[in-house]
């Protein structure tokens, strides 16, 4: 079995085929580099062909866009409205990215010399929107049709096989879920549905079998993206009501206790969510007002905001993804009108401006980064 954190090497003739594809994309465009100690990831999301885009990240926080590896799959030409669309693997040897538009996951697999497409396979439903990785097993949430949840096996080059019985459904047919997430130990998944105002929790095993959802009704309306901090502690934005809530998570059933319920953002529309400063701070992305709220989670999980107005830092237009970098002392959101902007995140949790990337494509999707 792989390991969460065990280094992987590449051997025989799996190495020679997976030079031979980096050759191929390396020719397409992306630069022959040193594999750097941080990477920023989004995907272009392209209806005429997927491609992965790659950012190498400075030890000050800033990006540099080293190129695009084509992910062998159809994006959809707009914004898919979820939070984890690309994904990089706990031991940074892999990324994943959906392909909405064909119904399918591309994996690439990191390498000294750059990256490479490992494969692309069936997601196992309709309109993949959001992934979740934990060791050897990789997540898929699917939001198109009747919606479901499909698990797969990753092999030591990235490749993805399905995992018997792994499919489960959401709590209903139409749901329109937002994210996946794995809880830290890997025993639970987590699935927001916005429709009915519910949290999904499914419970897996040891050997990968999935039961659940046990379907559970949210604090506030709109539940979207999400985050489980360090303790487990899950954190969650809720789009309708403009706020964020936190929950524990019991071990054996999967209930949610609420602990703190609905902190008001003081801002429009919070949707993606992510955990920075070591654990110490959670943020989303006010898509409606442009900004980002920050708040201290305190070591309960209790929720304070960090701002009385709610207003952490301004971002482009429609913020949306946001990703952590360098062990959360850097955050960066992707905005609608094509950018990425960067900041660095503050002992007290502050966020301060960094140079950005812009020109990114319409309809580009995801952001994920290590």
């Amino acid at each position: 079995m792989i390991h969460r954190h065990r280094l992987l090497f590449v051997r025989g003739i799996g190495a020679l085929a997976i030079v031979l594809s980096l050759l191929v994309s390396l020719a397409a465009g992306t630069s022959a580099k040193l594999l750097p100690s941080g990477m920023v990831y989004t995907e272009t999301n392209d209806a005429s062909g997927n491609a992965l885009v790659v950012f190498q990240r400075a030890y000050d926080g800033t990006l540099t866009r080293l190129g695009t590896i084509a992910a062998g799959g159809l994006g959809t030409g707009t914004e898919l409205g979820s939070q984890g669309a690309v994904a990089v693997s706990d031991n940074n040897q892999w990324v994943f990215a959906v392909d909405a538009g064909s119904n399918q996951i591309s994996s690439f697999l990191i390498t000294p010399a750059g990256w490479a497409l490992s494969g692309v396979v069936d997601s196992g439903g309709q309109m993949p929107i959001s992934l979740t990785q934990s060791g050897d097993r990789l997540f898929v949430l699917n939001a198109g049709g009747d919606g479901n949840i499909s698990g797969f096996h990753i092999d030591e080059n990235g490749a993805l096989t399905p995992m018997a019985d792994s499919t489960r459904p959401l709590s209903g047919n139409a749901a329109n879920p937002a994210q996946i997430s794995f809880t830290p130990d890997g025993q639970k998944l987590i699935v927001t549905e916005r429709a009915t105002n519910s949290i999904d929790v499914y419970a897996i095993d040891y050997v990968g079998n999935v039961s659940g959802p046990n379907v559970q009704v949210s604090s506030g309306l709109v539940p979207y993206g999400f985050a489980v901090d360090r303790f487990g502690h899950l954190i969650v934005s809720e789009a309708g009501t403009n706020t964020m809530s936190s929950y524990a998570i019991d071990a054996w059933s999967g209930d949610l206790s609420v602990i703190s319920g609905s902190v008001a953002t003081k801002q429009m529309a919070p949707c993606w969510v992510t955990i920075a400063g070591n654990g110490r701070y959670a943020y989303t992305t006010d898509a409606a007002s442009n900004t980002i709220t920050g708040y201290q989670i305190i070591p309960n999980g209790r929720l304070r905001i960090l701002n009385k107005n709610g207003l952490t830092a301004t971002t482009g237009a429609h913020p949306t993804d946001m990703a952590i970098g360098a062990n959360g002392r850097y955050l960066y959101a992707r905005n609608s009108d094509g950018t990425i902007y960067a900041f660095r995140v503050g002992n007290d949790g502050s966020l301060s401006p960094l140079a950005g990337i812009t020109g990114l494509p319409n309809g580009t999707t995801g952001l994920a980064g290590n």
